[in-house]
């Protein structure tokens, strides 16, 4: 915001008590807010969105991704443990391979939603 542009600042001077009272009791605290805030970290990264964004379509294997991404396997690897570490994904084990899906239907809900945002810009 431009320091001469005043059209964003409130002029009150006045303090809703009853509201900021309300706000309080009811609103997480910060432990909570730090820890979604480091959720929406590990998820800023656009190849992790990348990512994602295709285990939201469908289980893939490390070499799966590789291929779908244009990426090494190590890389894609690297960013699949950020992505569990942060338990946004899951893997199950068959055989000799490894398949990753998003954790659960809320992760899956927001990569969705926030897409669905970005659309509606256009």
């Amino acid at each position: 915001m431009n320091i001469h542009d005043h059209s964003e600042m409130c002029d009150c001077e006045y303090v809703h008590s009853d509201i900021v009272d309300h706000v309080r009791e009811v609103m997480e605290d910060t432990e909570v807010l730090y820890a979604v805030s480091d959720f929406f970290k590990v998820m800023c990264d656009s190849t992790r969105m990348r990512i994602m964004a295709a285990l939201d379509n469908e289980e893939l294997c490390v070499c799966d991704l590789s291929e779908l991404l244009g990426m090494t396997k190590s890389a894609i690897s690297h960013q699949l443990k950020s992505l569990k570490d942060a338990d946004l994904v899951k893997s199950r084990r068959d055989g000799k391979n490894v398949f990753y899906t998003l954790k659960d239907e809320h992760v899956r809900m927001i990569i969705e939603m926030g897409i669905e945002h970005i659309k509606e810009k256009d």
